[in-house]
């Protein structure tokens, strides 16, 4: 069955005459009506009487017709789809990032990609580094953010967009809110909410060991949303990257003397070809000023943005 016949089929059952439905189709009209027959060959009955002033459809075409019809409808869809693809016109972004990566970092770049494709859809994947890596290396993600890869895999390609330091974040009530610079002393017996998810937790434990600092009584906490949640109610402090969003009820301090920094990189497989999205995603992040946006103020670098997401 060709998709030509389908159509010739239709287009007589539309007007119910061979020969106008021969115009309609721009063809000759034996053409049209030796596919109809090839058509009729295959499915084994006739589907049109061919009377005169007007042709009929049979049984088997009357019922042939809501099927042949919604078939040539999913065919030129797909078409459709398909070429909207290769023009540019619609795109998905598969991207997979960090857990303690803020995903404020890719808004404004999402604002810029609405304006691009007539359709976006975003699928984001989260987790640890290493489930990062193996989300670029089954191709279930194009793209990753995260702080530090596993290099057992020698496909993989990174590129550094920006470091940065860590600060102190305490409730808004906290003894410690006013203060723009605090010193390790301060920490001291203070209940510290730990990042477990942030590959860089340990680093910041044995700077605060190797300062003797004792923060008492710890937390851990598995994911940013019930840090915000814990440090609104006042239950402890936090070290977090200077790049992480925090609302407008929670104070920030620099740590005299708090030498940790993490580099944040993009990732991408080497010799893969990449789609349209992805590939502008890579170069609008490579080129991006990432210090004007870690200089931002916390709280707006959220900005909402409409877009067809894909959780996963």
């Amino acid at each position: 069955m060709e998709m030509h016949q389908i159509r010739y089929f239709l287009a007589v059952s539309r007007t119910l005459n061979f020969t106008r439905a021969a115009e309609e189709c721009n063809v000759a009209q034996p053409s049209l009506t030796r596919a109809i027959k090839q058509l009729e060959a295959e499915l084994g009955g006739d589907l049109f009487r061919r009377e005169r002033p007007a042709a009929q459809l049979t049984e088997l075409g009357t019922r042939m017709h809501p099927l042949l019809k919604q078939c040539f409808e999913a065919a030129t869809g797909a078409r459709a789809l398909a070429t909207s693809f290769k023009g540019g016109k619609i795109g998905t972004l598969r991207i997979a990032i960090a857990n303690a990566v803020d995903i404020a970092l890719l808004i404004p770049h999402l604002n810029q990609l609405k304006r691009m494709f007539n359709t976006l859809e975003f699928r984001l994947l989260r987790g640890n580094s290493k489930e990062i890596g193996e989300y670029l290396k089954t191709g279930e993600a194009e793209l990753g953010i995260a702080i530090e890869i596993d290099r057992d895999w020698d496909r993989l390609d990174s590129w550094p967009l920006f470091t940065e330091s860590f600060q102190l974040v305490v409730n808004r009530c906290h003894p410690l809110a006013d203060k723009e610079l605090v010193e390790f002393e301060e920490l001291e017996q203070q209940h510290l909410l730990s990042r477990s998810y942030c590959e860089y937790a340990g680093r910041l434990s044995g700077a605060l060991r190797a300062a003797n600092v004792d923060s008492g009584a710890g937390h851990d906490v598995s994911c940013e949303n019930d840090l915000i949640k814990l440090l609104e109610a006042n239950i402890g402090v936090a070290i977090v990257p200077r790049s992480a969003s925090t609302p407008d009820t929670l104070r920030r301090a620099e740590i005299e003397g708090l030498d940790v920094k993490r580099t944040v990189q993009l990732y991408g497989v080497a010799g893969r070809e990449r789609t349209a999205v992805a590939s502008t995603v890579m170069k609008m992040l490579r080129s991006a000023d990432w210090q004007v946006f870690i200089d931002r103020p916390p709280a707006s670098r959220g900005a909402k943005t409409s877009l067809s997401i894909i959780a996963a």
